[in-house]
């Protein structure tokens, strides 16, 4: 069953969401870094996959505060823009929350996963050198931190991304390339996909479900994952 897990940074509760796999409470961990919505029902589905198909623990982390969550663009882009313009802020309660997602699971192995903002929040976990042995970037946002100017990767990385996402460009693609340079890093990209394929619900222009692209993207996870935890 998927428990809700409170944990505070800097004295400010914060909601997760943590589910293990059935007979293996010893499983490697898989941390889910949410949309710009916040946690919610996409990132429970995704927790669900990791543990009931995959056979990994999955924490659903949250960056935002408890009970701060966007039902509409302009909510969600009041959550989202003040981290992604404090990039050290983000990268703290990123780290707060792996610990917090460490603590809980008692995992050794960990890996972590993100769609759009989260996207962007798991790259910055691979720039700051964060206690991950792999992230995975799902139609996310490649923006570089100002903090880390020349970052270090150690974790290996894999790109999901859809070709025609507004939100990155393929300048966009050819940038995040050059600042990854060295790094085990893994790029694919999905000629019919836009922003948020994996969000099952989506629709509009710009972000839009697109089967296939969930499905492939999920089975390139599989196999990243059973590499990083092996």
């Amino acid at each position: 069953a998927m428990s809700t897990v409170d944990y505070t940074i800097d004295g400010q509760t914060y909601e997760g969401y943590f589910l293990t796999p059935a007979g293996n409470p010893d499983a490697p961990l898989v941390v889910i870094c949410h949309n710009w919505a916040g946690v919610g029902d996409n990132e429970k589905q995704k927790a669900r996959i990791i543990a009931e198909e995959f056979g990994y623990a999955a924490f659903a982390i949250d960056v935002y505060g408890k009970g701060k969550r966007g039902t509409n663009q302009a909510e969600c882009e009041s959550l989202m823009y003040p981290l992604v313009g404090d990039r050290a802020e983000l990268q703290k309660r990123l780290a707060a929350s792996i610990n917090a997602a460490k603590a809980r699971s008692g995992a050794t192995k960990t890996a972590a996963i993100g769609f759009c903002f989260g996207g962007l929040c798991v790259l910055d976990m691979a720039r700051a050198g964060m206690d991950v042995l792999g992230v995975a970037s799902f139609h996310g946002l490649f923006r570089p931190a100002e903090n880390i100017p020349a970052p270090k990767i150690k974790a290996k990385v894999l790109i999901e991304h859809g070709w025609r996402d507004p939100m990155a460009t393929p300048e966009d693609v050819l940038a995040i390339a050059k600042e990854f340079a060295g790094s085990d890093w893994q790029l694919h990209a999905h000629g019919l996909a836009t922003h948020a394929f994996t969000t099952v619900g989506a629709t509009g222009d710009a972000t839009q479900y697109h089967a296939d692209t969930d499905r492939r993207s999920f089975a390139y996870l599989k196999t990243f994952l059973a590499e990083v935890f092996s």
